[in-house]
């Protein structure tokens, strides 16, 4: 699968347009759409290193447009998780149980996939406005624990740092 870059002309207002960069993907189902918005983009969970966990993670909603039958549009929003080391030095993209943005994909469809969170998704002026606000947050919060807030807020940070080569290089793993 090629995934496909789209400029769209997007009118602003009568004096003048701004350009809404966007991303497709051809699947067995449809054209996936994939929009630079800040409403396409959401954080649903963050965990953080416990007793029980020795890693950091987030789960990551993408909403996109699918184009069936060259007519109709629908939306859908899916999710998967990155996953950082204690270190903060290795990531691992999981597919999330339910809602997942690599199910029924064929092997192409989910390397096209991978592709799309490495070489646009985290570039996306969404994803590091969703983080951006996200740390802001965090900074805020009043914590029970300091270095669960620190330990989220340099997670974040991380995030904003990683590259595509990060991403195509990560292994892809289901969820238990």
């Amino acid at each position: 699968m090629v995934m496909k870059t789209m400029n769209m002309m997007v009118e602003k207002d009568v004096k003048f347009m701004n350009v809404l960069d966007a991303k497709m993907i051809n699947t067995q189902y449809g054209i996936e759409t994939y929009l630079d918005l800040l409403k396409n983009v959401e954080v649903k969970d963050i965990q953080y290193i416990t007793e029980t966990a020795s890693f950091y993670e987030i789960t990551i909603g993408v909403e996109y447009f699918r184009l069936r039958n060259e007519n109709y549009y629908n939306s859908e929003k899916r999710y998967f998780k990155m996953r950082m080391n204690s270190d903060l030095n290795a990531i691992t993209i999981i597919e999330t149980k339910g809602e997942s943005l690599f199910a029924v994909k064929n092997e192409f469809e989910r390397s096209a996939t991978k592709e799309l969170i490495g070489e646009w998704l985290i570039k996306s002026n969404a994803f590091r406005k969703v983080l951006n606000d996200l740390i802001a947050e965090k900074k805020m919060e009043n914590v029970k624990t300091e270095e669960n807030i620190i330990g989220k807020i340099r997670f974040l940070e991380k995030l904003l740092e990683i590259t595509t080569e990060d991403i195509l290089s990560a292994r892809v793993e289901r969820s238990h």
